[in-house]
């Protein structure tokens, strides 16, 4: 899909910001053609308005839910006009899971940690780096303050593909990154674009209010 992306754009088209716009064209269809889930529509506000001002864009949020394994959809793109969501496979880094059996137990901030940080996150600029097209994140609170120190981005990973899950029975681990499937990065990258919000927790007993 990078590579798709590439030869609409060009490489400095998309270091420059222009993937999102040009990324939502090569999903036919409605954006949000997705069942609404007033829940997390309340939650993605409850969050925005704990953010207040450090979140530049607010037409749609990201949820990461920790409380749900591997193996299911847990990241949910929440129109907030709408209350529409997109729901995708995402994975949790290797610390907060040792054993691997697809379940988070623990959230950490430590560099080193290799763990997934709870709270919520800004979205940054897009890059191209090891894992190829990726974006980056500043941590907003407490929890995850050293998102940056610790590289913490999203990008796509063969170990979040759902052909794991058929053989394995859950995705693989990061290093507390957001990794998700290739072929859906790009969508989950147009629409969470620079100034957005992602907010990660076991949801049903957040942290964060």
């Amino acid at each position: 899909m990078e590579k798709i992306l590439a030869a609409k754009l060009g490489r400095r088209d998309i270091l420059a910001g222009s993937v999102a716009t040009a990324a939502l064209s090569l999903f036919p269809g409605a954006a949000f053609a997705a069942p609404t889930d007033t829940r997390l529509r309340d939650i993605a506000r409850h969050q925005l308005d704990r953010m207040g001002n450090r979140i530049w864009v607010r037409d749609v949020v990201g949820l990461a839910d920790f409380s749900l394994p591997s193996s299911e959809h847990r990241f949910f793109i929440v129109d907030m006009a709408s209350g529409n969501v997109r729901r995708f496979y995402v994975t949790h880094g290797r610390g907060s899971d040792p054993e691997h059996d697809g379940w988070l137990k623990a959230f950490s901030n430590q560099p080193g940690s290799n763990a997934t940080s709870r709270g919520a996150y800004l979205t940054r600029n897009y890059y191209e780096g090891k894992h190829g097209l990726s974006m980056r994140l500043s941590g907003l609170d407490r929890d995850n303050d050293n998102a940056e120190n610790r590289a913490i981005v999203v990008h796509g990973a063969d170990y979040a593909n759902p052909d794991m899950i058929r053989t394995m029975g859950k995705l693989g681990r990061s290093e507390g990154c957001f990794a998700f499937p290739q072929d859906r990065l790009v969508e989950v990258i147009a629409r969470m674009g620079p100034g957005r919000m992602i907010y990660a927790d076991r949801l049903e007993g957040s942290a964060h209010g």
